[in-house]
């Protein structure tokens, strides 16, 4: 690892033995943006890489000089990653190089999520310093390289250093030029319980984007984006990934102009943004994390499974395995009491089951969804003897307790909106739009944080309580905060999403032994910036094992497997109604942060059975599940297939899980070759076929046999026997194990 300086030829290397960053400061002072790819040699120059009629515009303008961090106004009429109001009312900047310094380590983002170094050592930091004279602006901006992770860390510092306040419109985390736009763009895109869905497209003359102005990252598109290679596969080919650690609104965007060239940026939404400046302040933009991939997009996946994993999760749970949970929620919904939650946690300790989790309902006078959010006292009329008296007794029982949370929301008909109607976000002149039967609070409010701090704080102290999912169940209307003046009000999301971080700070400071899992209405706050508290999020509302498998795909293209929750729940689904085996339900959450959202005590014995030995098996391949490296083989997303399969491997690859899923039966089909990934050529591996199913006569699992690494990965893995059998029927599902011999 090492950033190099070249005085001579003014290039900046960013280089380790997996990717180089190069950048340079042209003739007329500005930076450009030379490469960023494979690993280059040390010690030489690059300069040659943009021809030199482009390195400074001379007096021609609207050709396309690669720039690192471009601002409008002065020829450069594609998109900006700075644009700042000055007092003037112009937007004309200049940004020139004036220093650079060499940090070891990583700095910290001060009220922002951001990934760490833990050792010296592990990554250099580079900090360039452009200048504006005339408009007395500063902008910083920050590389960070790891000692061996294919990845750059960018971010960006704006500084008013004049005597007059300037009106930021636009602060971009990171900005790269292309050489080409030979690329497909890769988006994770959906809506309510079908999250992060892959959408791939090409990249054409204009722009392509994907955003949030919802007040959160949002269902619908991810802030993450890959550009990729028309060939590119999981194996093969260069992609570029960029993922940001934000989680309100955001804009990841591509431009192609007219000489071919490609640029993309990534940062806060600019639409409905705006930052006061006074004199002397400086604004701090999200992180940017951009990685880098020449053997596809598997290669990419894995950078950011390790670094987010590793690097922005943290916390005495970041490291450790999660538990097996149970949730009540579709057990009971809001119909519960004492007796019948202890009936149900008792039957999940009896199968294995390690948490049991009490969901929404607890609090206020809370029997449906139409009162009491923001009212965090127990429902004695439910639970007379409180939170603790059922968590000391599940306790009692072997087992850890958990509790749902949605801080940010307050219900009309609550003690906290009649106290503080002004909590809730709207436009005074205008009528509150009420969702699901609830308001969002300002989350910009100190005050309400602080509220919430020592509501949830008197809860937490209460009992022994080890786990909390924390909800936000809609999006933001009228935005506004009575705390703003007018000509602030563009401040008002990012403001919102740094008090959200703020209050998740304090009390995961507070009580850092217990496991925060995020969650929004399902998935649709699920980004890096949240793993920084809560280091799993519940990954989708929508349970069914089908649908599973393209959010779980989707989502592994940038999110680890120890971050998704993936529960088996009920049959009919409850959210589709589909009727799927309960052996392939297990089969497709195993692949994740394990657990159940059903009713115990109405399983059959044959089912408590089967979940019991789905529960023993999960534990026995926990640390594969959860900390294993993750190979996408048959996309669901491809040619309307009817197969997905993926797989986990061990970090030394003695042993690995192989997941199969065949959605519908077709007739007379014969067997079929699964190409795997990951494995050591010259290991032999024992495969079996792991089944929990009781009493299944239509199973015919073959006894194991020893394959070669090498045949399993360039002939592949016989898959036989799902599509023979008329009686098998739709959504079958196969789980190999892989051990060393």
């Amino acid at each position: 690892m090492s950033i190099e300086w070249n005085q001579e030829s003014r290039e900046f290397h960013l280089r380790n033995d997996r990717v180089s960053y190069v950048l340079r400061v042209l003739e007329n002072g500005w930076l450009g943006h030379l490469y960023f790819g494979s690993p280059l040699t040390e010690g030489r120059s690059y300069a040659h890489l943009v021809p030199g009629e482009f390195l400074g515009y001379s007096n021609r303008v609207g050709e396309p000089v690669p720039f690192e961090y471009p601002s409008g106004g002065s020829g450069d009429f594609r998109i900006p990653a700075v644009a700042i109001e000055l007092p003037d009312g112009s937007g004309v900047l200049d940004l020139r190089y004036a220093s650079h310094r060499t940090l070891p380590g990583k700095p910290v983002i001060p009220g922002l999520p951001s990934t760490y170094v833990e050792v010296g050592g592990e990554a250099e930091t580079l900090e360039i310093t452009l200048s504006d004279a005339v408009a007395q602006i500063e902008v910083r901006l920050l590389y960070t390289i790891y000692r061996d992770r294919p990845l750059i860390v960018r971010g960006a510092r704006i500084a008013n250093a004049g005597q007059a306040p300037l009106i930021l419109r636009s602060a971009m985390s990171a900005s790269l030029d292309l050489p080409d736009s030979e690329w497909q763009l890769i988006s994770l895109s959906g809506d309510w319980a079908r999250e992060r869905h892959v959408v791939r497209q090409g990249l054409r003359p204009g722009r392509q984007s994907v955003s949030s102005l919802r007040g959160s990252s949002s269902a619908q598109h991810n802030p993450f984006v890959a550009l990729a290679r028309p060939a590119t596969t999981e194996d093969a080919g260069e992609a570029i990934g960029i993922c940001l650690a934000y989680s309100g609104n955001f804009l990841a965007e591509t431009e192609v102009e007219p000489f071919g060239t490609a640029r993309v940026r990534a940062g806060i939404n600019p639409e409905g943004f705006s930052w006061l400046l006074e004199p002397g302040a400086e604004f701090a933009t999200p992180e940017a994390v951009l990685a880098f991939s020449a053997t596809g997009l598997d290669e990419l996946s894995h950078a950011y499974h390790d670094l987010l994993r590793e690097r922005m999760a943290r916390g005495s749970w970041r490291d450790k395995l999660r538990p097996i949970v149970i949730n009540n929620w579709e057990a009971t919904y809001f119909d519960f009491d004492e007796p019948k939650l202890l009936a149900i946690a008792t039957a999940a300790k009896e199968m294995g089951i390690e948490m049991f989790v009490l969901d929404d309902g607890w609090f206020g006078r809370r029997d449906d969804d139409s009162s009491s959010l923001g009212d965090w006292t127990v429902n004695t009329a439910k639970l007379p003897g409180g939170i603790e008296s059922v968590a000391r007794k599940v306790e009692a029982l072997g087992m850890r307790f958990g509790i749902w949370i949605e801080p940010e929301m307050v219900s009309r008909r609550s003690d906290l909106f009649a106290k503080h109607p002004d909590w809730a976000i709207g436009v005074p002149s205008r009528p509150k739009t009420e969702s699901r039967n609830q308001y969002v609070l300002d989350m910009s409010r100190p005050e309400v944080v602080d509220y919430l701090f020592d509501a949830l704080s008197a809860i937490l102290g209460s009992a022994p309580i080890s786990y909390v999912k924390w909800d936000m169940n809609r999006n933001i209307t009228e935005p506004f905060s009575p705390t703003l003046p007018a000509w602030r009000q563009g401040e008002f999301f990012h403001r919102y999403i740094l008090g959200v971080y703020a209050l998740y700070d304090r009390l995961t400071e507070a009580f850092p032994g217990i496991l925060f899992e995020s969650c929004a209405s399902g998935g649709a706050r699920f980004d890096a910036g949240m793993l920084a508290f809560a280091p799993q999020g519940w990954t989708s509302d929508n349970t069914d094992a089908v649908e599973r498998l393209k959010i779980q795909w989707g989502t592994s293209m940038v999110y680890p497997l120890s971050s998704m929750a993936a529960h088996v729940s009920a049959v009919p689904n409850h959210q589709v109604g589909r009727i799927t085996p309960l052996e392939t339900r297990a089969a497709v959450a195993f692949f994740g942060a394990f657990g159940y959202e059903l009713d115990p005590t109405k399983l059959s014995a044959d089912e408590t059975a089967e979940v019991a030995q789905q529960v023993a098996f999960y534990k026995k391949w926990r640390e594969l599940f959860q900390r294993g490296r993750f190979h996408r083989l048959i996309s669901p997303f491809e040619d309307d297939r009817d197969v997905t399969a993926w797989m986990t491997v061990a970090v030394d690859a003695r042993s690995a899980v192989v997941g199969y899923y065949s959605i519908l039966n077709r007739p007379n089909s014969g067997p079929t070759r699964l190409k795997l990934r990951g494995l050591d050529p010259a290991t032999s591996y024992r495969v079996s076929i792991w089944t929990a199913a009781v009493g299944d006569e239509n199973d015919e699992s073959p006894s194991p046999i020893v394959l070669g690494g090498d045949v399993l990965m360039a002939a592949g893995l016989v898959i036989e026997g799902l599509r023979l059998s008329s009686t098998q029927g739709d959504f079958r599902a196969r789980v190999y194990v892989l051990e060393s011999i």
